[in-house]
Order: C-alpha cells, then sequence, then structure tokens
C-alpha cells in the first residue's frame, strides 16, 4: 500500500481533531456495512494495466433495450452520460486524426435547447438533452438530420440543469435540479412516471447546486442516487418508478465531505466478484449490492465538502477517483474480508499531482487521461497501476476546466473558454492534433462533447453543434 508522507500526515490530523469532539456532542458510529454471500461471485476480475490492447468494459449495462454497450456502439448511438459503458470511450473509427485550423466542418448549428450544462445522448436517430426553458427543466429531443427540436417536455423546476438524459428502447430518464425523475417515451415525449428525491425518498444534496447526476438503466432497474440516510441509492423499476430496493445509512461514513448526494454519476463493477454499484457522493466513494442495495464498502479520502462531481473509474478489481477544490485523487482496491468487502488504498496524489473537478476522466490501455487542476484543466496522463505521472506539458490549448471523452486513438478535450482539441492518446509524449474555438459562445463550456455515428456533437447553452469528424 503507497501512501505519501503528506497523506499520513494529513490522516494523523484529522484522527486527531476527529477525537477532539465537543462536550456533550456524541459522535456517530462507524457504518455498518452489508455481507455478501460466500458463493456470490461473478468471476475473477484483473485490473487493466499498461500494454494491453483493450480496455475491459466491467459489467456494462445494457444500454438500450436488451442490447449491449457493445451493439450500441456499433450502431453509433450514445444512449447515456459518458457513452455506451459510461466510461467516456467511442467506438467510433476512420475519424480525422488531424484537424483544419478552423476544425471539423460544421454540418448544422441549432437552437431552442434553453439554458443548462446538459451533454447529449443519441440513439435511435435522435439526441436528447435537458434544458430550462420557461422556468421547468425538461427533457428535450431533435433529429440528427439538422437539430430540429422534436418535442420539450418539462418534468420540475430548478436552475439550469445538468444531467444528461439515458435512453432505453422506446424510453428516455432524466433528473431534474430539484430531483424530479422522470420518464418519457422517446418518439413522443409522453410522460409516463415521475418521483422526487426529496419528497419520495427523503434525499438531499451534498451542497447546492442541485441534483445532476445521469439515471443508470440496468435490467428492470433505474439505479440512482437520492442521497438521503434512508435511501443514499435506490433502484426503481423502470417501467413504474416504484422502489425495488434502497440503501439506508446505518451509522457515520466520516467526517471528509459532506452528507447527501455528490454530482457524480454511477457506474457498475464486478469487484471482487461481486456486482455493485459505485459511486461518488458527498463523503466520498462507495459500493452498493446490486442485488440488495446494501452499502459494501466506503473510501473518503477523496470527498470534499463543496462539490463531488467526477464519475469514478472501474477497472477489475479496483476503483480510481479523483475529485476538485484542493483534494486528490486515489486508486482503491476492492478485496473480499470473509463475507464483507473492503476498499484498500493503493495509492493516494495529492491535489498537485492529480485533482479532477468535473470534466471527466478516460483509462485506455492502462493510463488516465484528464484535465488535471481543478478549474485549470491541464492535460495529463498517469500510469494507473502506480499513479505515476507520465506527461504534462503545462497549460493546454484552452484555459479553465477540460471535459474529456476519447474515440479512434484520440481524445477530445473541451475546454470551458469554448476551445476544442484533439490531443493523441499515448503515453509517449503530449501531442495536439489540432484545435478550434466555437464562434459563438455563450457561456461556460461545460457540457462534455460527444462522438457518435462519425459526428461530434457540443451543446452550448440554447444552442447544438454538429461537426462531421468523418474522414473523406
Amino acid at each position: 500500500m503507497k501512501r505519501t508522507a503528506v497523506r499520513l500526515k494529513e490522516r494523523f490530523l484529522l484522527l486527531v481533531l476527529a477525537g477532539s469532539t465537543a462536550i456533550g456532542c456524541a459522535a456517530q458510529p462507524p457504518a455498518e456495512f452489508g455481507e455478501v454471500e460466500p458463493t456470490e461471485t461473478t468471476g475473477e476480475t484483473q485490473l487493466v494495466t499498461a500494454g494491453e490492447s483493450e480496455v475491459v468494459y466491467v459489467a456494462a449495462p445494457a444500454a438500450a433495450g436488451s442490447s449491449s454497450a457493445v451493439e450500441e456502439a456499433k450502431r453509433g448511438d450514445w444512449s447515456r452520460w459518458r457513452g455506451p459503458a459510461g466510461d467516456g470511450l467511442s467506438a467510433e473509427t476512420g475519424l480525422l486524426k488531424t484537424w483544419p485550423d478552423d476544425g471539423p466542418p460544421l454540418l448544422w448549428q441549432s437552437k431552442g435547447f434553453g439554458g443548462g450544462y446538459a451533454s447529449v445522448a443519441v440513439s435511435n436517430g435522435r439526441l436528447f438533452t435537458m434544458g430550462k426553458k420557461e422556468g421547468q427543466n425538461c427533457i428535450i429531443a431533435a433529429s440528427l438530420k439538422d437539430g430540429s427540436v422534436l418535442w420539450t417536455t418539462p418534468i420540475g423546476g430548478g436552475g439550469d440543469p445538468n444531467c444528461t438524459p439515458t435512453v432505453d428502447g422506446d424510453m428516455v430518464y432524466a433528473l431534474g435540479l430539484d430531483g424530479d425523475l422522470a420518464c418519457c417515451q422517446a418518439s413522443t415525449g409522453k410522460p409516463i412516471w415521475r418521483v422526487n428525491f426529496g419528497k419520495d425518498l427523503g434525499g438531499k444534496m451534498m451542497s447546492g447546486w442541485g441534483y445532476s447526476e445521469s439515471p443508470l438503466i440496468d435490467g428492470p432497474n433505474v439505479i440512482c442516487t437520492p442521497g438521503g440516510d434512508k435511501a443514499l441509492l435506490a433502484a426503481l423499476n423502470k417501467k413504474t418508478g416504484k422502489p425495488v430496493w434502497t440503501t439506508p445509512i446505518t451509522g457515520s461514513l466520516g467526517d471528509r465531505g459532506g452528507d447527501g448526494a455528490g454530482y457524480a454519476s454511477i457506474v457498475i463493477s464486478n469487484a471482487a466478484g461481486v456486482k455493485q454499484y459505485v459511486t461518488l457522493v458527498g463523503r466520498g466513494v462507495v459500493g452498493v449490492n446490486a442485488k440488495t442495495g446494501a452499502l459494501l464498502w466506503h473510501y473518503g479520502g477523496v470527498a470534499n465538502g463543496t462539490a463531488n462531481c467526477s464519475t469514478p473509474l472501474v477497472s477489475g478489481d479496483y476503483v480510481f477517483a479523483s475529485s476538485g477544490y484542493g483534494t486528490g485523487s486515489a486508486l482503491l482496491k476492492i478485496v473480499r474480508k470473509g463475507n464483507r468487502l473492503e476498499a484498500e488504498e493503493q495509492y493516494f496524489l495529492d491535489p498537485d499531482k492529480m485533482q479532477n473537478h468535473h470534466g471527466g476522466m478516460i483509462l485506455k490501455d492502462g493510463f488516465v487521461y484528464s484535465g488535471h487542476g481543478h478549474n485549470n484543466g491541464f492535460p495529463l496522463c498517469i500510469k494507473l497501476e502506480t499513479g505515476e505521472e507520465v506527461w504534462r506539458p503545462g497549460r493546454g490549448a484552452g484555459s479553465d476546466s477540460a471535459a474529456v471523452a476519447y474515440a479512434d486513438g484520440q481524445l477530445y478535450f473541451r475546454y470551458q473558454d469554448g476551445t476544442m482539441a484533439l490531443i493523441e492518446a499515448t503515453p509517449e509524449k503530449y501531442i495536439l492534433n489540432g484545435k478550434f474555438k466555437i464562434k459563438t459562445r455563450n457561456g461556460e463550456s461545460w457540457p462534455h462533447p460527444v462522438i457518435a455515428g462519425g459526428k461530434l456533437y457540443l451543446r452550448d447553452q440554447d444552442e447544438m453543434l454538429c461537426y462531421d469528424l468523418r474522414q473523406q
């Protein structure tokens, strides 16, 4: 187990402070964790290490109906947050390896999407996003041909939404800023059901920017993070919205961070041979039993008290998590101890080494690529297995935070200032293969880029832009 001296000192201070509680204020006992069946296993899993040719998708859920993530990728769909397997990787090939000075060809530019920072889902000839229109958080569907809006369905109040809708067959699911989780018909926008995390599930957010996760569809259920003491996570029947199970929190998850849901989205892991849902909540990273909803393990080292945003990466028995606000990053190994699971810290990277705010991370061939430095977006490559820095060129092609996706050997960095950069996904060295700037920028360029069907989709507040990435 590798830890820096700084990290050990921080932990010592935290223990001292935690033990110095005010007289008359009883500390909560540690959280209780659920057991796993002795025979419960999904098979041996391994860490994807440097030099392997492919990233292993760990228990990727069916993203559209009964289709697998691989089948969805072959169709050119991107039906949810961070793509078919929730990891930011596109299976697209035959894409441009370099860009001209003004970027790839702009196919169309469309308006009518309202305010917001939601990214895009692409499925069955339509794109889906969320926007604030006339004071309401809305699910919006548009044509892939020209970006014209096909339908708009309000689902609740709140500020500019952040959730990227999830498409499952002819149903689309999305979460409003005020905690309204809704299911609509994807072809028409007809409302099917809606629940509110606060009113119906006792949910809460760790801080005041509102619910931002994108729901996960896994088999018959919608998996989500209400963030409450009785429902940290929840599985709802995807046809009715009725609860299947919830994750109660008994005891304390520690002093780091804050109670409630974070801003990350759930991913699936088979770590230690147990299917589980992994996400970054207010108090840190958690793993929840996919069958029962029982809390299996928790790690608070990457929690901050402001906003835990970045969706964790999973690889075999390992989980890599990071957050901003001067926090840092950690690689965890999930191990079985009798009938329980534990998260063992393999290493911790202090914030000067790596911290990721909300731009996301890409794991490819054993290396993690990201925009490092809270709101700086400095291009960074580290070796997952050791945390060793491979390259970091300093400032990148743009400024401020950077949202990152991968396709056909390239990293797509979208900077907050409206700059798009094409960076080669190689540990050899930093190679910039092109950049351009969105001409009609309407605000912070935070929505993550999407590569689907040979196209690059960029949400920019009320506007949507589509670029042709195909080699001629």
